[in-house]
């Protein structure tokens, strides 16, 4: 899963690799802080869409290119920032959808995921099958 951020204005977007389970103990406790929640719920809710939690997952990234910029300084409109799905984890989405989709929805729902796959940032470090995004 990658954290993808494109400022009005930038010509190239910024894309950070989140993987919640290669944060260093130091950030997760610093968003743990900014945000209120738990590593495990901040997790959920950055999946979920929660503007503060991806406002805190972004200033993390951002802030270790810029170790004086604060979190106050971080604003962004909600088109600028995406959390996108791998390619390798779409195919995993879509493997068990064929399986677990109700038949009357199942090519609808595999079309679509065919099409984000056919878009997805391809993860040159991804080996085999992806994990679930949400450390739990």
């Amino acid at each position: 899963m990658y954290l993808v951020y494109s400022p009005e204005g930038d010509e190239e977007p910024q894309r950070w690799k989140y993987n919640p389970r290669k944060l260093m103990s130091a950030e997760r406790e610093h968003i743990e802080r900014l945000t209120g929640s738990t590593w495990a719920e901040f997790t959920k809710k950055v999946v979920e869409g929660s503007s503060l939690c991806r406002r805190a997952l972004l200033f993390t990234f951002l802030k270790r290119a810029h170790p004086t910029l604060k979190f106050d300084d971080v604003d962004y409109a909600w088109d600028e920032l995406e959390l996108a799905y791998s390619k390798g984890e779409l195919q995993q989405m879509r493997e068990a959808a064929a399986d677990s989709v109700p038949a009357d929805m199942r090519a609808a729902v595999l079309a679509r995921l065919d099409e984000q796959i056919t878009e997805a940032f391809e993860d040159p470090d991804e080996e085999g099958k992806a994990q679930p995004p949400v450390a739990v």
